[in-house]
């Protein structure tokens, strides 16, 4: 498996790879069936962007009979990781703590994701900084103006 995921991954393509990780291994029929009623895509759309993630090296394939049967070359928690180091990499550094927040009042959260968050935070303030140093270079940011 693949330890980190390329970022340029469209947001189509997630939709295929989210169903195959949560099936695989899976056929292009399959994907096809789970996300023609959500996305209203045609097989042949489903099979174009499972190429694509091939062509990408995110997705594998074996034969089986007459089909393909398609698998992950990623784990997802490795690519949502990626997708996090991503947009944290692409704010200021004194503007984390407000994106983190930003994504965290949009989110849908359940008691249990709450007090891991908040385990999560209680460790965060033994290492926490009075202030976060801004690392951007003169005009990437309005700290340096």
């Amino acid at each position: 498996m693949q330890t980190t995921m390329n970022p340029k991954i469209t947001d189509a393509e997630w939709e295929i790879m989210r169903v195959i990780w949560a099936n695989e291994p899976v056929t292009s029929r399959y994907v096809s069936e789970v996300l023609s009623e959500k996305m209203n895509w045609k097989p042949a759309t489903s099979k174009t962007l499972l190429g694509r993630l091939v062509e990408k090296k995110f997705v594998s394939t074996e034969s089986e009979g007459n089909k393909f049967l398609y698998s992950a070359q990623t784990t997802e928690e490795e690519s949502i990781h990626q997708i996090t180091e991503t947009i944290l990499s692409q704010v200021c550094d004194k503007k984390v703590g407000v994106t983190i927040a930003s994504l965290l009042s949009q989110a849908v959260l359940s008691k249990e994701d709450i007090r891991l968050l908040e385990e999560v935070l209680q460790a965060k303030k033994v290492e926490a900084l009075e202030e976060v140093p801004c690392t951007c270079v003169p005009g990437q940011c309005e700290c340096k103006r």
